[in-house]
């Protein structure tokens, strides 16, 4: 059966450290294929610094072009909101029942994981893939459903390329080919009210 990752996120905007991350997973066979799946609002965050949903899914689909095994999934935009991550998995294995989901995290988010909503159900029908963040330890890695990965890890954040922006840096390094160009067109991230917000 085929295991696909589901990496979700805001990714406001995405950048290399989301891109290098899927590749390495799909690459070094951890997940078959990948899916950067559209967050339109995580319940643990706050609202108010994100852009339009679909501003975010052109920048992904801009990101994954030409990418193997990486693409991106927009289901979350059309279901209820606040969004659940078991909400997502649940529905997305009612639509491909011949696939294996399996979520992915970083080590910071893990350290919450209790918080989220059926966490235990996650771990047991879907299983965890976590990657580890600086500073974020992963104290007991023998829990069932959880696979711990020390996968290479830029330490960029989508906080640090919005202020960037908003200062005038040049963030065409820091970001998939093309993202860059399109947020320059666009004019996005340019204004300083609520850049400093995750």
């Amino acid at each position: 059966m085929e295991t696909i990752g589901i990496f979700g996120g805001s990714f406001n905007p995405v950048h290399v450290g989301h891109t290098m991350l899927a590749s390495y997973l799909v690459q070094w066979g951890y997940v078959d294929k990948l899916w950067l799946t559209l967050s339109p609002l995580n319940p643990l965050k706050e609202a108010g610094t994100l852009l339009p949903d679909m501003k975010r899914l052109d920048m992904l689909s801009i990101a994954v072009r030409g990418c193997r095994d990486i693409d991106i999934c927009d289901i979350e935009l059309s279901m209820p909101r606040p969004s659940f991550t078991i909400n997502t998995l649940d529905l997305l294995r009612e639509r491909y029942p011949d696939v294996r989901f399996k979520l992915i995290i970083g080590s910071d988010n893990w350290r919450i994981f209790d918080q989220w909503r059926e966490a235990q159900r996650i771990l047991d029908d879907y299983g965890v893939i976590v990657y580890l963040r600086p500073g974020y330890p992963v104290e007991d890695e023998h829990v069932y459903g959880l696979e711990v990965v020390h996968a290479p890890m830029a330490d960029l954040s989508s906080t640090f390329i919005r202020n960037a922006i908003a200062k005038g840096r040049d963030m065409n390094f820091f970001l998939p080919a093309g993202v860059y160009k399109y947020i320059v067109e666009n004019k996005l991230y340019t204004g300083t009210a609520g850049v400093n917000k995750k």
